[in-house]
């Protein structure tokens, strides 16, 4: 019996590139500015991320602080129309930003080359819709990273996470046969549910993105004590979406295999 992972299914910003995953959540800040001119924090951009763009606009716009905020400027609830406004808005600034957060973090095609001479498939699926996605696609191509095989949020009429159809349609897409020889690695709560639903191991990073939500920069500056406070709150949270595990970077990812294959290797699964 094969015990080997077969693939791995890859969210994209702050998983293999965007350290911090700042491309879609300061697009969001701009958006709603520019929509409405009404402020958002950074921190209440990432609450939703993982979702797809229009998703995670309506869930913002549901946040208790944001809905009383709004509710106070405007006199109403955010409604479809507003969202669709501000996804309109969203749209071109998006797919005009991506690529400038494209380039992998660290450590990561090294690894990924390696999985592949082993024969191991990446597969790839993302927030992001599929007009951003055209965009980030050859960006990070240029940069040395081109997956198997990649679904965009709005690809499939089933829908997108916290459902399993975009990782499902990974192994479907790259012949895979068995969905517990799969890992499913994300930063955000979303990604992770996505993979426990399609049946797979998912693996949340603590330190590359959302939840730890720093830049590389600011990351390198922090003190042992920040860093530890921080990477301790994103894997708690990554546990309780229902992580199998957590690392730091996707470039930590291979004694994670290692654990896995033998855990498949005595009948276990997801």
């Amino acid at each position: 019996m094969n015990n080997q992972i077969e693939a791995l299914i890859l969210d994209w910003a702050g998983t293999v590139v965007d350290f911090g995953s700042f491309a879609p959540t300061a697009i969001f800040v701009e958006a709603f500015a520019e929509a409405f001119d009404f402020p958002i924090s950074l921190a209440e951009a990432r609450v939703p991320m993982g979702l797809g763009k229009w998703d995670h606009i309506h869930t913002l716009g549901q946040l208790p602080e944001v809905a009383a905020r709004w509710q106070a400027r405007f006199g109403r609830p955010m409604g479809t129309s507003d969202v669709d406004f501000i996804y309109a808005t969203f749209m071109p600034l998006q797919i005009e930003a991506v690529a400038r957060y494209s380039a992998p973090i660290a450590g990561v095609l090294p690894v990924l080359d390696r999985l592949r001479e082993r024969g191991m498939k990446l597969g790839s699926c993302s927030g992001y819709p599929r007009a951003v996605m055209e965009a980030l696609v050859p960006a990070a191509a240029a940069h040395g990273y081109r997956p198997d095989h990649w679904v965009a949020s709005d690809d499939l009429p089933a829908g997108a996470r916290p459902g399993p159809w975009m990782a499902l349609e990974n192994v479907v897409r790259l012949g895979i046969g068995d969905v517990a020889h799969c890992i499913k690695v994300d930063d955000a709560i979303p990604g992770i549910e996505e993979g426990k639903r399609a049946g797979m191991w998912a693996v949340g990073l603590a330190l590359s993105g959302n939840e730890f939500g720093a830049t590389w920069e600011a990351y390198q500056a922090m003190s042992p004590e920040e860093v530890s406070q921080r990477r301790e709150r994103a894997s708690e949270r990554l546990k309780a979406a229902g992580a199998h595990y957590v690392i730091d970077t996707l470039a930590d990812i291979e004694p994670v295999i290692a654990e896995i294959e033998g855990r498949l290797a005595r009948g276990e699964r997801p």
